[in-house]
């Protein structure tokens, strides 16, 4: 038997990462919502070089995001990465949920279902994400979880600036 056919041609797996922000609901909610402050605490910051950004917030409505990675990342500078979004729910300053698929250097590497809970708290806003996806290609849930941290860290510091 080919060796390749034993491996696993893909791996599944359901994370969920909280995080705690001061700012209201509304405002962390549009942080998601309005495309030109997403684009500045998710596309403009990391380890990438924004090629494309497009975004149309609403049910039905497709992100098209295209990026090439700076020196100093562990995937070699200039690689492409391609982002592509579809909105499968919104409820205003409540819940988002989406679908959408990553391709490196024009390899599919996971499509994924993601959902973005806003829920009320004391001190502000308690994110609450839920990823449940398909990785392939290197990816993985790790690595995933990861970069959903850094990115909401990210946003809590565009939330405070």
């Amino acid at each position: 038997m080919d060796s390749t056919l034993a491996e696993p041609s893909v791996i599944h797996s359901t994370f969920v990462v909280e995080h705690g922000y001061s700012s209201a609901p509304e405002r962390v909610f549009e942080a998601f919502a309005d495309p030109a402050k997403k684009r500045k605490w998710y596309a403009e910051r990391g380890a990438f070089e924004v090629d494309d950004f497009e975004m149309e917030f609403r049910v039905g409505g497709v992100d098209r995001a295209r990026y090439r990675f700076k020196p100093g990342t562990p995937v070699p500078a200039g690689t492409p990465i391609a982002y592509d979004t579809t909105y499968l729910d919104i409820v205003p300053d409540r819940r988002i949920v989406l679908s959408y698929s990553v391709t490196l250097a024009a390899e599919r590497i996971s499509c994924s279902l993601a959902t973005f809970e806003f829920v009320p708290a004391e001190q502000g806003t308690d994110l609450v994400f839920t990823e449940q996806g398909a990785y392939f290609g290197g990816d993985g849930p790790q690595i995933r979880e990861a970069g959903w941290k850094y990115l909401f860290r990210l946003l809590e510091e565009y939330l405070s600036s």
